[in-house]
């Protein structure tokens, strides 16, 4: 099953300095056919103007990834942890029993990020945050994992989830695959360009939520920068 998810579809709220889309049911957003996809629970498409940001906040049990898109993210929380992510890379934040954390944009230009919610494969474990980067060059015409539940990943930043975060930046004309299983729900999206999956074409920020398929295969119909998230 390949079902799109047109950006234009999505719900939505602008606060002056967040402009959020949200692919699944967030906040004052309710879809109830969009609550989860597998183990993914949120992908916020955020664009937060200059000098602002989240102030500190709790969370508790979840995964938490950040994929910047443009600009860059500070990160801040009661574990004694400070980080700037900039555009191409990956922080993740893992809530455990509880962590507090703010998010801001220091930058003299707007950041766009995706923030990706996963829910845990166990409750209560320890609360943590990591951040590195990702260069680009190295996902070229492949898929990357980025951030991981899984043993023997490599660098991929650990999360406590069975699920993998990957990215892939591919040429117009090319075909990146990547291999999953039937049981498994993974989530498509474009940073940008324009993408064909089986029959379907999804433009830059629209979901491709896909299932019952042992192998992806994404076709470049323009340069596009590609997001997966793998989840059981």
């Amino acid at each position: 099953m390949i079902e799109l998810r047109p950006f234009a579809s999505l719900g939505a709220a602008n606060h002056g300095w967040l402009d959020a889309h949200h692919h699944f049911s967030f906040a004052d957003y309710h879809d109830p056919e969009r609550t989860t996809w597998g183990r993914l629970r949120v992908w916020n498409d955020d664009t937060i103007a200059p000098k602002t940001g989240f102030p500190a906040h709790p969370h508790r049990d979840m995964e938490i990834v950040t994929y910047v898109r443009k600009g860059a993210i500070t990160h801040e929380d009661s574990l004694g942890n400070r980080g700037r992510t900039e555009a191409g890379d990956v922080q993740v934040m893992s809530a455990g029993t509880g962590i507090r954390h703010s998010e801001y944009n220091l930058e003299d230009e707007e950041t766009t990020l995706f923030q990706i919610w996963i829910m845990p494969d166990r409750r209560g474990e320890q609360p943590g945050w990591g951040a590195r980067p990702f260069p680009k060059d190295d996902r070229a015409g492949r898929f990357v994992t980025l951030a991981s539940g899984h043993e023997g990943d490599g660098d991929a930043l650990p999360i406590n989830a069975d699920a993998r975060v990957l990215g892939a930046t591919i040429k117009a004309g090319d075909t990146v695959t990547y291999a999953t299983a039937p049981q498994r729900h993974a989530y498509l999206v474009p940073a940008t360009g324009r993408i064909r999956v089986g029959e379907v074409e999804a433009r830059a920020r629209d979901g491709v939520a896909i299932t019952d398929l042992d192998t992806i295969t994404v076709t470049a119909i323009e340069d596009s920068e590609l997001v997966l998230v793998d989840a059981a």
